[in-house]
Order: structure tokens, then sequence, then C-alpha cells
């Protein structure tokens, strides 16, 4: 075990796979991002952070599936570019299933999210997500995606992430006691609200019309930059995470 309290440790549990199933850093780029005109996506902040929340663990090989609709194992069948065991059909209902090769070990009161890479689209299949209490757990997980098109084949290319892993307190969630209130009862933040209100309805109207000062523009940075409506800098404000990547350790 750690002695470090911020410690995520990956057991490897089949030292020759390594090579193509290690976890990294999420990377911040999509495909479909990439591919967007003049790549607009890129400018929403929170889709960029969310991109490089966790780790990823990615296809040992390329394959491809076709669900033929039945809940049975057969039902869903599996061809590789080259043979491979740890991709199967196992629990039926056209479920696609990935071993992970690791036990995972987080600090006491820290779960995994095990989830799908986050704004990474394959059409015809969905990664299914679960929160595992990997702070005590001694066996593994596996990670699986439904099929969502019967009889069309789904392709899985070498390479691409099949699972995200996100680290969460448990018990976070429950901490919090949510209630709905009226913007009115809070007059500061209701005027403050309604300054970016009247500047994005006065940006949205200039872009509409060509106005040149809007255009020349192009967006609004002021989230991004991480600015208040009145111009004052947020401290804490990220635009990048610096996710550290697992380290091999030969003694272990």
């Amino acid at each position: 075990m750690s002695e470090n309290a911020n410690e995520l440790i990956a057991y490897s549990l089949h030292p020759n796979q390594l090579a193509d199933v290690f976890p990294e850093p999420a990377p911040i780029p999509r495909d479909w991002m990439d591919s967007a005109h003049q790549r607009h996506p890129y400018r929403c902040l929170p889709l960029v952070i969310a991109n490089q929340c966790g780790w990823v663990l990615r296809c040992p090989v390329g394959f491809e599936a076709y669900w033929y609709g039945g809940p049975g194992k057969g039902d869903l069948e599996l061809r590789f570019d080259r043979p491979d065991n740890r991709i199967v059909s196992h629990f039926g209902s056209g479920v696609i299933t990935f071993t992970v090769p690791f036990l995972f070990r987080t600090p006491p009161g820290i779960n995994l999210w095990v989830k799908g890479p986050a704004n990474w689209i394959k059409d015809g299949v969905q990664p299914l997500e679960g929160v595992v209490e990997t702070d005590w757990l001694t066996s593994t997980f596996t990670m699986n995606w439904k099929m969502t098109r019967v009889c069309e084949w789904v392709r899985f290319e070498q390479g691409d992430p099949f699972c995200m892993l996100v680290p969460v307190p448990r018990g976070l969630i429950e901490s919090f006691v949510p209630r709905v209130v009226s913007i009115e009862s809070e007059p500061e933040l209701k005027k403050q609200y309604k300054q970016w209100e009247e500047s994005r309805s006065g940006f949205l109207v200039g872009l509409t019309s060509q106005n040149p000062e809007a255009v020349a523009r192009g967006w609004q940075k002021d989230y991004f930059q991480g600015k208040t409506i009145d111009g004052k800098s947020v401290e804490s404000h990220q635009t990048r995470l610096s996710v550290k990547p697992f380290q091999e350790n030969p003694k272990s």
C-alpha cells in the first residue's frame, strides 16, 4: 500500500499486457471537435475540462461488433483484427465486455467512477458506467458497452479509448443540501446575471447583423478567461488540467 494519501495505484495483474492497455491521462482532442467548423467546440471550456478529467484505457486491438438483437451471449458477434480474448460477449443483451487488467486502489473514502470517455462519440454503442469502492475492493471490474443498433456493424479501432477513470469522494453527493430559491433573494447576483444577459443578447444581435466589432471579437471569452462580469479574474480558474501520468514501478 502507498504512504501517499493522494496516490492512485493500478496493480498490474498481467504485466505482459501493460504495453497496449496502460492507463494514461485523458487527452483534450476529440475527432468530432477537430472536424467542426473552425474547431468551435474547443471554445467551450466545460467540454475541454471534462475531456481531461481522469485517465483512459485504450483498446488493445481493432474489432467489429454485430448484435443480432437477442438476449443471449451468442447474439453478439465479435470479429477481431487479430485474436484477442480480452474483449468478449459475457453478459448477453448486446453488451461488449472489456477486461481491465488492473486492480485499482484509491485512498480511503475515494471511489472510482468507471465510465466512457467524456464527449467521445461512437454511433451504435453506448458505454455503461459504474461507481466502484476501490479503496477496499480486492477484485477487479470490467468496462462494458451496450450495443444500441441491431444488425449493424460497429467498429472499435486499436487505440480507441474504451474506459475513463475518475476519482470521486464517497458521500460527496449525499452531503449536499439542494434547494431552489428565487434569484430575487440575491439582488447582487441578479444584477450580475442581468448584466451578463444584456451583454450576451447584445453580442448575439451584433453577430447576426454582422456588426464589425462583434464579428472581429468572434466569441465571448469571459468564462474561458475566468473573468467575472465586472472584469475581475478568478484565481482558482482552470483552462487546462495537469493530470499526472501513471508511473510504472519495476520493483513492485
